[in-house]
């Protein structure tokens, strides 16, 4: 882990688009220029972030960021990319709660100007808990901070996700409900299951995820409850933060309607994938940060509603990440950077916890 090549993230030329985002700029704000235009090295494979300043005697806005889909052509992790449902979801999120959610300023849905949709959002001043290396490794601030310090971060950050659940309507959200027939729950197990097989087409498929689909089956809640808007995206490196503090809340291209455990389990398994490729590469890593009874407690503490069924959502978690490991992995496969192993599973950074979450043994 600390000597693999990171994957590329782009096919596109940073200086081309920076002229092109010049000429854009220029037409949207007659007199307007994108000047100090740079591609940040936390950059997704995802989408694609640039990060600029407008010099312009009035700017409605000075510091920006713009976030552009991906290249189609270029391998990308998700089917699709909506750049529009994206920017309606955090225009509804700043309108509706306390979240501190960056303004969105324009939305280009012609994919002329710079090759696919985009839309320009106030960029935040303040700091992001890495992924590579993660924040559960030495040599990085969150791990350098105090215990008080991170159970600060902690009990802020879950209060997020309890305010977004509680404070959007649901009957202004619709627009992310997902296709298919039945129960928020079964559209949105539905729907990865559509993803699994679009990374799989025509390539090796996975045991171990298919599996986790069955080992679902045998777990699926009795009440999925009643859906809230979702974040999808549900982690701390999806925050900007003022010291320990959320300024910013990020990465809203998996919102959807769904049971409010959809986003705690993923949030309880992100850092859980994070802690556990750490301790396996010698580091005790943050044992004591995001615990799941934890998480679980705050969030009740704070909304009334006790999560259920949470080893199917924390299973639902890892199973969903392993998908987008392995398209990740192919992507890899598919620019020559690595090769497909007898076994396509080990492709699956966590295919030891996810197999143990198969088998009931994970959590102890």
């Amino acid at each position: 882990m600390a000597t693999a090549p990171r994957p590329r993230t782009t096919t596109r030329d940073p200086e081309e688009l920076a002229h092109r985002l010049t000429v854009w700029l220029g037409a949207r704000l007659p007199g307007a220029k994108a000047v100090d235009v740079r591609v940040p090295g936390s950059n997704g494979m995802s989408s694609e972030t640039l990060l600029f300043d407008i010099e312009h005697p009035e700017p409605p806005l000075r510091a920006c960021a713009l976030r552009l889909a991906a290249d189609s052509a270029a391998y990308t992790v998700f089917p699709v990319y909506d750049i529009p449902r994206q920017f309606r979801t955090m225009r509804l999120v700043a309108e509706r709660t306390e979240l501190p959610v960056p303004g969105v300023r324009w939305l280009e849905e012609d994919p002329g100007p710079l090759g696919a949709p985009f839309f320009v959002m106030e960029r935040a001043e303040g700091r992001v808990p890495p992924d590579a290396m993660p924040y559960t490794y030495e040599g990085n601030w969150l791990h350098a901070a105090t215990d008080a310090e991170r159970e600060h971060l902690e009990a802020a950050s879950v209060a997020l996700i309890a305010r977004l659940h509680d404070q959007v309507p649901l009957t202004e959200a619709e627009f992310l409900t997902l296709p298919g027939d039945g129960d928020a729950l079964t559209r949105h197990v539905a729907s990865q299951r559509a993803y699994y097989a679009w990374v799989v087409d025509g390539l090796a498929r996975s045991p171990l995820i298919e599996s986790a689909f069955d080992r679902l089956t045998d777990l699926w809640p009795a009440d999925p409850g009643e859906p809230v808007l979702n974040w999808g995206d549900a982690r701390i490196g999806n925050v900007v933060y003022d010291g320990f503090d959320p300024v910013a809340v990020l990465d809203w291209e998996m919102a959807a309607l769904a049971p409010r455990e959809v986003d705690l389990g993923w949030t309880v398994y992100l850092h859980r994938f994070f802690q556990d490729l750490t301790v396996a590469f010698g580091q005790p890593g943050l044992p004591e940060f995001f615990r799941r009874g934890r998480v679980e407690a705050r969030y009740a503490e704070l909304t009334g509603h006790t999560p259920r069924d949470m080893e199917f959502y924390t299973l639902y978690a890892a199973l969903r990440h392993a998908i987008v490991m392995l398209r990740i992995a192919y992507r890899q496969v598919h620019f020559g950077e690595a090769a497909v192993p007898a076994d396509p599973d080990t492709l699956i950074l966590h295919h030891d916890s996810l197999r143990a979450m198969v088998q009931g043994s994970y959590w102890g």
